[in-house]
Protein backbone atom coordinates (compact mmCIF):
# COMPACT_ATOMS: atom_id res chain seq x y z
CA UNK A 1 0.00 0.00 0.00
CA UNK A 2 1.41 3.43 -0.95
CA UNK A 3 1.90 6.08 1.66
CA UNK A 4 -1.35 7.97 2.34
CA UNK A 5 -1.68 11.17 0.29
CA UNK A 6 -4.68 13.52 0.42
CA UNK A 7 -5.41 16.88 -1.13
CA UNK A 8 -7.61 19.92 -0.81
CA UNK A 9 -8.53 21.47 -4.16
CA UNK A 10 -10.20 24.90 -3.89
CA UNK A 11 -10.95 27.25 -6.78
CA UNK A 12 -9.48 30.75 -6.21
CA UNK A 13 -12.72 32.46 -7.24
CA UNK A 14 -13.61 33.89 -3.82
CA UNK A 15 -12.90 33.73 -0.10
CA UNK A 16 -12.48 30.29 1.45
CA UNK A 17 -15.85 28.91 2.55
CA UNK A 18 -16.24 27.34 6.01
CA UNK A 19 -17.35 24.03 4.44
CA UNK A 20 -14.15 23.97 2.41
CA UNK A 21 -12.11 24.71 5.53
CA UNK A 22 -13.58 21.67 7.29
CA UNK A 23 -12.87 19.48 4.24
CA UNK A 24 -9.25 20.71 4.25
CA UNK A 25 -9.02 20.04 8.00
CA UNK A 26 -10.33 16.46 7.68
CA UNK A 27 -7.92 15.72 4.80
CA UNK A 28 -4.99 17.21 6.70
CA UNK A 29 -5.78 15.39 9.96
CA UNK A 30 -6.28 12.06 8.18
CA UNK A 31 -2.91 12.38 6.42
CA UNK A 32 -1.11 13.41 9.60
CA UNK A 33 -2.74 10.57 11.54
CA UNK A 34 -1.59 8.11 8.87
CA UNK A 35 1.94 9.64 8.68
CA UNK A 36 1.14 10.64 5.11
CA UNK A 37 1.24 13.85 3.09
CA UNK A 38 -1.35 16.59 2.51
CA UNK A 39 -1.33 18.63 -0.71
CA UNK A 40 -2.95 21.84 -1.87
CA UNK A 41 -4.17 21.99 -5.45
CA UNK A 42 -5.35 25.33 -6.78
CA UNK A 43 -8.03 24.67 -9.42
CA UNK A 44 -7.62 27.91 -11.35
CA UNK A 45 -8.88 26.91 -14.77
CA UNK A 46 -11.80 29.40 -14.62
CA UNK A 47 -9.66 32.22 -16.00
CA UNK A 48 -12.41 34.86 -15.73
CA UNK A 49 -13.04 34.40 -12.00
CA UNK A 50 -9.72 33.03 -10.68
CA UNK A 51 -7.70 35.68 -8.88
CA UNK A 52 -4.26 35.61 -7.27
CA UNK A 53 -5.60 37.52 -4.26
CA UNK A 54 -8.06 34.66 -3.57
CA UNK A 55 -5.26 32.10 -3.84
CA UNK A 56 -3.18 34.07 -1.33
CA UNK A 57 -6.22 34.38 0.97
CA UNK A 58 -6.88 30.61 0.81
CA UNK A 59 -3.28 29.75 1.73
CA UNK A 60 -3.24 32.40 4.49
CA UNK A 61 -6.57 31.19 5.92
CA UNK A 62 -5.44 27.57 6.10
CA UNK A 63 -2.15 28.60 7.70
CA UNK A 64 -4.04 30.73 10.26
CA UNK A 65 -5.92 27.59 11.27
CA UNK A 66 -2.69 25.56 11.53
CA UNK A 67 -3.15 23.65 8.27
CA UNK A 68 0.03 23.68 6.18
CA UNK A 69 0.40 21.67 2.99
CA UNK A 70 3.40 19.55 2.02
CA UNK A 71 5.50 20.63 -0.95
CA UNK A 72 4.60 23.34 -3.45
CA UNK A 73 1.03 24.22 -4.38
CA UNK A 74 -0.10 22.21 -7.41
CA UNK A 75 -1.46 24.71 -9.95
CA UNK A 76 -4.06 23.07 -12.17
CA UNK A 77 -3.82 25.53 -15.06
CA UNK A 78 -0.20 24.51 -15.69
CA UNK A 79 -1.31 20.91 -16.37
CA UNK A 80 -3.97 21.56 -19.04
CA UNK A 81 -1.93 19.83 -21.77
CA UNK A 82 -1.80 16.65 -19.67
CA UNK A 83 -5.60 16.73 -19.36
CA UNK A 84 -6.06 17.20 -23.13
CA UNK A 85 -3.62 14.36 -23.80
CA UNK A 86 -5.72 11.98 -21.64
CA UNK A 87 -8.93 13.08 -23.43
CA UNK A 88 -7.29 12.17 -26.74
CA UNK A 89 -6.14 8.82 -25.36
CA UNK A 90 -9.71 8.07 -24.25
CA UNK A 91 -10.87 9.02 -27.75
CA UNK A 92 -8.27 6.73 -29.32
CA UNK A 93 -9.07 3.70 -27.15
CA UNK A 94 -12.82 3.98 -27.78
CA UNK A 95 -13.81 5.32 -24.34
CA UNK A 96 -14.78 8.74 -25.66
CA UNK A 97 -16.32 10.20 -28.82
CA UNK A 98 -16.81 13.50 -30.64
CA UNK A 99 -20.26 15.02 -30.26
CA UNK A 100 -21.44 17.46 -32.94
CA UNK A 101 -24.76 18.49 -31.37
CA UNK A 102 -25.35 22.22 -31.72
CA UNK A 103 -26.16 24.41 -28.72
CA UNK A 104 -29.74 24.67 -30.03
CA UNK A 105 -30.12 20.87 -30.12
CA UNK A 106 -28.86 20.54 -26.52
CA UNK A 107 -31.20 23.34 -25.39
CA UNK A 108 -34.12 21.57 -27.06
CA UNK A 109 -33.27 18.31 -25.25
CA UNK A 110 -33.09 20.18 -21.92
CA UNK A 111 -36.42 21.89 -22.59
CA UNK A 112 -38.12 18.55 -23.32
CA UNK A 113 -36.69 17.08 -20.09
CA UNK A 114 -38.05 20.08 -18.13
CA UNK A 115 -41.50 19.65 -19.67
CA UNK A 116 -41.53 15.99 -18.63
CA UNK A 117 -40.15 16.98 -15.20
CA UNK A 118 -37.18 14.64 -15.72
CA UNK A 119 -33.50 15.31 -15.06
CA UNK A 120 -31.71 16.14 -18.30
CA UNK A 121 -29.47 13.40 -19.67
CA UNK A 122 -27.80 13.84 -23.07
CA UNK A 123 -29.44 11.45 -25.57
CA UNK A 124 -26.09 9.95 -26.73
CA UNK A 125 -26.94 10.85 -30.36
CA UNK A 126 -23.30 10.83 -31.58
CA UNK A 127 -22.14 7.84 -29.54
CA UNK A 128 -22.14 5.42 -32.45
CA UNK A 129 -22.29 7.64 -35.55
CA UNK A 130 -19.15 7.21 -37.70
CA UNK A 131 -16.77 10.17 -37.97
CA UNK A 132 -17.34 10.27 -41.76
CA UNK A 133 -20.91 11.53 -41.15
CA UNK A 134 -19.71 14.48 -39.08
CA UNK A 135 -20.75 18.01 -40.17
CA UNK A 136 -17.88 20.21 -41.29
CA UNK A 137 -19.09 23.51 -39.81
CA UNK A 138 -19.44 22.47 -36.12
CA UNK A 139 -16.56 22.18 -33.69
CA UNK A 140 -17.25 19.07 -31.60
CA UNK A 141 -17.02 18.52 -27.86
CA UNK A 142 -15.52 15.26 -26.63
CA UNK A 143 -17.79 13.15 -24.45
CA UNK A 144 -16.84 10.21 -22.26
CA UNK A 145 -18.57 6.97 -23.29
CA UNK A 146 -20.21 6.06 -20.00
CA UNK A 147 -21.32 2.51 -19.24
CA UNK A 148 -24.92 1.84 -20.19
CA UNK A 149 -25.41 -1.67 -18.78
CA UNK A 150 -25.36 -2.85 -15.17
CA UNK A 151 -24.53 -0.89 -12.03
CA UNK A 152 -21.50 0.47 -10.18
CA UNK A 153 -20.80 0.23 -6.45
CA UNK A 154 -18.80 2.94 -4.70
CA UNK A 155 -17.24 1.63 -1.50
CA UNK A 156 -17.45 4.91 0.39
CA UNK A 157 -15.37 5.14 3.57
CA UNK A 158 -17.99 7.34 5.26
CA UNK A 159 -21.32 6.51 3.60
CA UNK A 160 -20.79 2.76 3.12
CA UNK A 161 -21.57 1.01 -0.18
CA UNK A 162 -23.47 3.22 -2.68
CA UNK A 163 -24.84 1.58 -5.82
CA UNK A 164 -26.21 3.33 -8.90
CA UNK A 165 -27.45 2.17 -12.29
CA UNK A 166 -24.87 3.01 -14.93
CA UNK A 167 -27.48 4.30 -17.37
CA UNK A 168 -28.18 7.23 -15.00
CA UNK A 169 -24.73 8.67 -15.72
CA UNK A 170 -24.80 10.62 -18.95
CA UNK A 171 -22.03 10.68 -21.53
CA UNK A 172 -20.45 13.70 -19.88
CA UNK A 173 -18.25 16.23 -21.69
CA UNK A 174 -14.51 15.92 -20.97
CA UNK A 175 -13.25 18.44 -23.55
CA UNK A 176 -15.23 21.52 -24.61
CA UNK A 177 -15.31 22.66 -28.24
CA UNK A 178 -12.65 25.29 -27.47
CA UNK A 179 -10.34 22.41 -26.43
CA UNK A 180 -10.53 23.22 -22.67
CA UNK A 181 -10.95 20.28 -20.26
CA UNK A 182 -13.90 20.05 -17.87
CA UNK A 183 -13.76 19.62 -14.10
CA UNK A 184 -14.23 15.84 -14.03
CA UNK A 185 -11.41 15.19 -16.50
CA UNK A 186 -8.97 17.68 -14.92
CA UNK A 187 -9.61 16.55 -11.33
CA UNK A 188 -9.17 12.87 -12.26
CA UNK A 189 -5.93 13.39 -14.19
CA UNK A 190 -4.54 15.61 -11.42
CA UNK A 191 -5.44 13.13 -8.68
CA UNK A 192 -3.76 10.34 -10.64
CA UNK A 193 -0.62 12.37 -11.38
CA UNK A 194 -0.40 13.53 -7.75
CA UNK A 195 -0.64 9.89 -6.60
CA UNK A 196 -3.59 10.59 -4.34
CA UNK A 197 -4.58 7.56 -2.26
CA UNK A 198 -7.70 9.03 -0.60
CA UNK A 199 -10.19 11.58 -1.96
CA UNK A 200 -12.07 13.10 0.99
CA UNK A 201 -14.65 15.72 -0.03
CA UNK A 202 -18.25 16.91 0.37
CA UNK A 203 -21.03 14.48 -0.50
CA UNK A 204 -22.29 16.88 -3.20
CA UNK A 205 -19.43 15.33 -5.23
CA UNK A 206 -20.85 11.78 -5.19
CA UNK A 207 -22.07 11.87 -8.79
CA UNK A 208 -18.68 13.30 -9.87
CA UNK A 209 -17.00 10.37 -8.15
CA UNK A 210 -18.95 7.86 -10.24
CA UNK A 211 -17.91 9.73 -13.40
CA UNK A 212 -14.28 9.95 -12.31
CA UNK A 213 -14.14 6.27 -11.37
CA UNK A 214 -15.09 5.45 -14.98
CA UNK A 215 -12.15 7.55 -16.27
CA UNK A 216 -9.77 5.76 -13.87
CA UNK A 217 -10.97 2.35 -15.06
CA UNK A 218 -10.87 3.34 -18.75
CA UNK A 219 -7.23 4.44 -18.31
CA UNK A 220 -6.29 1.33 -16.28
CA UNK A 221 -5.21 3.50 -13.34
CA UNK A 222 -5.38 2.42 -9.70
CA UNK A 223 -8.52 3.73 -8.04
CA UNK A 224 -8.03 5.86 -4.91
CA UNK A 225 -10.35 5.37 -1.93
CA UNK A 226 -13.24 7.81 -1.65
CA UNK A 227 -14.90 9.35 1.42
CA UNK A 228 -17.82 11.77 1.14
CA UNK A 229 -18.50 14.07 4.09
CA UNK A 230 -22.06 15.32 4.71
CA UNK A 231 -22.46 19.04 4.04
CA UNK A 232 -22.76 21.83 6.59
CA UNK A 233 -26.22 23.37 6.94
CA UNK A 234 -27.41 26.59 8.55
CA UNK A 235 -29.11 26.30 11.95
CA UNK A 236 -32.45 26.33 10.01
CA UNK A 237 -31.33 23.23 8.13
CA UNK A 238 -30.62 24.84 4.73
CA UNK A 239 -27.42 24.22 2.79
CA UNK A 240 -24.81 26.79 3.87
CA UNK A 241 -23.86 29.06 0.99
CA UNK A 242 -21.18 31.70 0.43
CA UNK A 243 -23.91 34.33 0.78
CA UNK A 244 -24.57 33.38 4.40
CA UNK A 245 -23.02 35.48 7.15
CA UNK A 246 -20.16 33.74 8.92
CA UNK A 247 -19.47 31.52 5.92
CA UNK A 248 -15.78 32.46 5.46
CA UNK A 249 -12.81 32.32 7.83
CA UNK A 250 -12.45 36.10 7.71
CA UNK A 251 -15.95 36.43 9.17
CA UNK A 252 -14.71 34.61 12.27
CA UNK A 253 -11.28 36.18 12.70
CA UNK A 254 -12.86 39.68 12.40
CA UNK A 255 -14.98 39.15 15.52
CA UNK A 256 -12.08 37.64 17.42
CA UNK A 257 -12.66 33.89 17.19
CA UNK A 258 -9.28 32.27 17.82
CA UNK A 259 -7.86 29.73 15.36
CA UNK A 260 -7.57 26.91 17.93
CA UNK A 261 -11.20 27.37 18.97
CA UNK A 262 -12.51 27.41 15.39
CA UNK A 263 -10.42 24.39 14.44
CA UNK A 264 -11.74 22.54 17.51
CA UNK A 265 -15.31 23.44 16.56
CA UNK A 266 -14.90 22.34 12.93
CA UNK A 267 -13.27 19.09 14.05
CA UNK A 268 -16.37 18.27 16.13
CA UNK A 269 -18.77 19.41 13.40
CA UNK A 270 -19.83 16.01 12.08
CA UNK A 271 -17.04 14.00 13.76
CA UNK A 272 -16.81 12.56 17.24
CA UNK A 273 -14.44 10.59 19.42
CA UNK A 274 -16.00 9.07 22.57
CA UNK A 275 -17.54 12.01 24.46
CA UNK A 276 -14.49 14.26 24.20
CA UNK A 277 -15.23 17.89 23.31
CA UNK A 278 -11.95 19.84 23.53
CA UNK A 279 -8.93 18.63 21.54
CA UNK A 280 -5.41 20.01 21.40
CA UNK A 281 -3.82 19.92 17.96
CA UNK A 282 -1.81 16.81 18.86
CA UNK A 283 -4.92 15.06 20.21
CA UNK A 284 -6.82 15.94 17.00
CA UNK A 285 -4.12 14.23 14.91
CA UNK A 286 -3.84 11.26 17.25
CA UNK A 287 -7.56 10.45 17.40
CA UNK A 288 -8.85 11.49 13.97
CA UNK A 289 -10.29 8.72 11.80
CA UNK A 290 -12.85 8.44 9.03
CA UNK A 291 -15.02 6.07 11.07
CA UNK A 292 -15.90 8.92 13.45
CA UNK A 293 -17.55 11.00 10.68
CA UNK A 294 -21.35 10.97 10.86
CA UNK A 295 -23.60 10.37 7.85
CA UNK A 296 -26.00 13.30 8.39
CA UNK A 297 -25.47 17.00 7.62
CA UNK A 298 -24.15 19.14 10.47
CA UNK A 299 -25.64 22.48 11.53
CA UNK A 300 -23.38 25.48 11.94
CA UNK A 301 -24.10 26.79 15.43
CA UNK A 302 -22.65 30.22 16.23
CA UNK A 303 -23.49 29.97 19.93
CA UNK A 304 -21.42 26.77 20.15
CA UNK A 305 -18.47 28.47 18.39
CA UNK A 306 -18.64 31.33 20.91
CA UNK A 307 -18.85 28.88 23.80
CA UNK A 308 -15.71 27.00 22.66
CA UNK A 309 -13.92 30.32 22.06
CA UNK A 310 -14.84 31.42 25.60
CA UNK A 311 -13.39 28.14 26.91
CA UNK A 312 -10.09 28.87 25.13
CA UNK A 313 -10.04 32.48 26.39
CA UNK A 314 -10.42 31.24 29.97
CA UNK A 315 -7.94 28.39 29.71
CA UNK A 316 -5.05 29.30 27.42
CA UNK A 317 -1.82 30.80 28.69
CA UNK A 318 -2.32 34.54 29.30
CA UNK A 319 0.84 35.47 27.37
CA UNK A 320 -0.56 33.64 24.34
CA UNK A 321 -3.95 35.33 24.81
CA UNK A 322 -2.26 38.74 25.10
CA UNK A 323 -0.26 38.19 21.88
CA UNK A 324 -3.41 37.14 20.00
CA UNK A 325 -5.27 40.19 21.32
CA UNK A 326 -2.48 42.57 20.21
CA UNK A 327 -2.40 40.94 16.74
CA UNK A 328 -6.21 41.08 16.50
CA UNK A 329 -6.28 44.79 17.48
CA UNK A 330 -3.63 45.61 14.88
CA UNK A 331 -5.53 43.77 12.12
CA UNK A 332 -9.12 44.78 12.83
CA UNK A 333 -9.24 47.67 15.33
CA UNK A 334 -6.35 50.01 16.07
CA UNK A 335 -2.82 49.32 17.16
CA UNK A 336 -2.53 49.55 20.96
CA UNK A 337 0.18 51.99 22.10
CA UNK A 338 3.19 50.57 23.96
CA UNK A 339 2.42 52.24 27.31
CA UNK A 340 -1.15 50.90 27.18
CA UNK A 341 -0.03 47.35 26.30
CA UNK A 342 1.54 46.84 29.75
CA UNK A 343 -1.67 47.95 31.46
CA UNK A 344 -3.74 45.63 29.25
CA UNK A 345 -1.40 42.71 29.96
CA UNK A 346 -1.61 43.24 33.73
CA UNK A 347 -5.40 43.52 33.53
CA UNK A 348 -6.14 40.53 31.28
CA UNK A 349 -7.28 38.36 34.20
CA UNK A 350 -10.40 40.50 34.70
CA UNK A 351 -10.74 41.92 31.16
CA UNK A 352 -11.30 38.38 29.87
CA UNK A 353 -14.15 37.80 32.35
CA UNK A 354 -17.34 36.86 30.49
CA UNK A 355 -15.57 37.60 27.17
CA UNK A 356 -16.54 35.25 24.36
CA UNK A 357 -14.27 36.80 21.71
CA UNK A 358 -11.07 38.84 21.39
CA UNK A 359 -13.35 41.71 20.34
CA UNK A 360 -15.08 41.48 23.75
CA UNK A 361 -11.70 41.74 25.52
CA UNK A 362 -10.74 44.70 23.30
CA UNK A 363 -14.04 46.42 24.16
CA UNK A 364 -13.65 45.64 27.89
CA UNK A 365 -10.20 47.23 27.79
CA UNK A 366 -11.29 50.23 25.74
CA UNK A 367 -11.14 52.54 28.79
CA UNK A 368 -7.41 51.69 29.14
CA UNK A 369 -6.67 51.99 25.41
CA UNK A 370 -8.18 55.48 24.90
CA UNK A 371 -6.24 58.65 25.71
CA UNK A 372 -9.38 60.57 26.56
CA UNK A 373 -12.61 59.32 28.13
CA UNK A 374 -15.61 59.32 25.77
CA UNK A 375 -18.63 59.85 28.00
CA UNK A 376 -21.92 58.10 27.36
CA UNK A 377 -24.34 61.04 27.13
CA UNK A 378 -27.03 59.30 29.20
CA UNK A 379 -24.59 58.15 31.88
CA UNK A 380 -22.93 61.56 32.33
CA UNK A 381 -26.37 62.87 33.40
CA UNK A 382 -26.04 60.63 36.49
CA UNK A 383 -23.17 62.83 37.76
CA UNK A 384 -25.29 64.98 40.11
CA UNK A 385 -24.02 67.13 42.99
CA UNK A 386 -23.65 64.17 45.35
CA UNK A 387 -21.74 62.20 42.68
CA UNK A 388 -19.43 65.20 42.11
CA UNK A 389 -18.77 65.37 45.86
CA UNK A 390 -17.96 61.62 45.93
CA UNK A 391 -15.50 62.06 43.04
CA UNK A 392 -13.66 65.07 44.53
CA UNK A 393 -13.48 63.41 47.99
CA UNK A 394 -12.06 60.25 46.38
CA UNK A 395 -9.35 62.25 44.55
CA UNK A 396 -8.39 63.99 47.82
CA UNK A 397 -8.13 60.70 49.71
CA UNK A 398 -6.12 59.14 46.84
CA UNK A 399 -3.20 61.42 47.70
CA UNK A 400 -2.90 59.72 51.12
CA UNK A 401 -1.88 56.33 49.65
CA UNK A 402 1.23 55.38 47.71
CA UNK A 403 0.13 52.01 46.32
CA UNK A 404 -3.11 50.92 44.66
CA UNK A 405 -4.60 47.62 45.81
CA UNK A 406 -7.98 46.39 46.95
CA UNK A 407 -6.68 46.55 50.54
CA UNK A 408 -5.72 50.26 50.27
CA UNK A 409 -8.84 51.25 48.29
CA UNK A 410 -11.53 49.46 50.31
CA UNK A 411 -11.22 51.68 53.44
CA UNK A 412 -11.48 54.82 51.25
CA UNK A 413 -14.63 53.57 49.50
CA UNK A 414 -16.21 52.48 52.82
CA UNK A 415 -15.46 55.95 54.27
CA UNK A 416 -17.14 57.64 51.32
CA UNK A 417 -20.21 55.36 51.68
CA UNK A 418 -20.50 56.38 55.35
CA UNK A 419 -19.84 60.11 54.86
CA UNK A 420 -22.29 60.40 51.94
CA UNK A 421 -24.90 58.12 53.53
CA UNK A 422 -25.06 55.98 50.42
CA UNK A 423 -24.24 52.42 49.33
CA UNK A 424 -21.49 50.81 47.24
CA UNK A 425 -23.25 51.70 43.97
CA UNK A 426 -23.52 55.35 45.11
CA UNK A 427 -19.72 55.53 45.21
CA UNK A 428 -18.73 52.97 42.56
CA UNK A 429 -21.01 54.23 39.78
CA UNK A 430 -19.81 57.90 39.68
CA UNK A 431 -16.19 56.71 39.81
CA UNK A 432 -16.76 54.20 36.99
CA UNK A 433 -18.45 56.84 34.80
CA UNK A 434 -15.62 59.30 35.52
CA UNK A 435 -12.93 56.75 34.69
CA UNK A 436 -14.46 54.87 31.74
CA UNK A 437 -17.28 57.10 30.43
CA UNK A 438 -19.92 54.45 31.16
CA UNK A 439 -21.75 53.01 34.17
CA UNK A 440 -21.03 49.52 32.75
CA UNK A 441 -17.65 47.85 32.85
CA UNK A 442 -15.27 45.88 35.03
CA UNK A 443 -15.26 46.09 38.84
CA UNK A 444 -14.33 49.53 40.17
CA UNK A 445 -11.23 48.30 42.06
CA UNK A 446 -9.96 46.58 38.91
CA UNK A 447 -10.48 49.75 36.88
CA UNK A 448 -8.62 51.95 39.38
CA UNK A 449 -5.70 49.54 39.81
CA UNK A 450 -5.35 49.01 36.05
CA UNK A 451 -5.16 52.76 35.30
CA UNK A 452 -2.74 53.76 38.09
CA UNK A 453 -2.85 56.77 40.48
CA UNK A 454 -1.68 59.37 37.94
CA UNK A 455 -4.22 58.42 35.23
CA UNK A 456 -7.06 58.04 37.78
CA UNK A 457 -6.36 61.52 39.18
CA UNK A 458 -6.17 63.01 35.67
CA UNK A 459 -9.49 61.47 34.61
CA UNK A 460 -11.40 62.32 37.79
CA UNK A 461 -10.35 66.00 37.62
CA UNK A 462 -11.87 66.28 34.11
CA UNK A 463 -13.83 69.55 33.75
CA UNK A 464 -16.88 67.61 32.55
CA UNK A 465 -17.19 66.06 36.03
CA UNK A 466 -17.04 69.27 38.05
Amino acid sequence: MSRVATRFAPSPTGALHIGGVRTALFNWLFSKNQKGTFHLRIEDTDKERSKDEHKIQIIKSLKWLGIEHDGEEYIQSTKINDHIKVANELLKNGNAYKCYCSTEEIEEQKKRARQKKLPYIYNRKWRDIPESDAPKDIKPVIRFKSKIEGSTILKDLVQGDIEIDNNTIEDFIILRNDNTPTYNLSATVDDHQMNMTHIIRGDDHKINTFKQMQIYLAMNWNLPKFAHIPLIHTIEGKKLSKRDNASTLDDYSKIGIMPDALRNYLLRLGWSFKDKEIFTLDESIKHFNLEGIGKSPSKLDMSRILSINEHYIKNIDENDLFNQLIEYSKLYKSEIKSDKKDKIKRSLTFLKNKAKTLEDIFNNGQYIIVDEVNFNQEDIKLIDDRAKKVISSFVAKLTTIDRLSKETLEPIVNDLIRLNETNFKGVGQPLRIGLTGSKFGPGIYDIIISLGIEEVTKRLTNKKLS
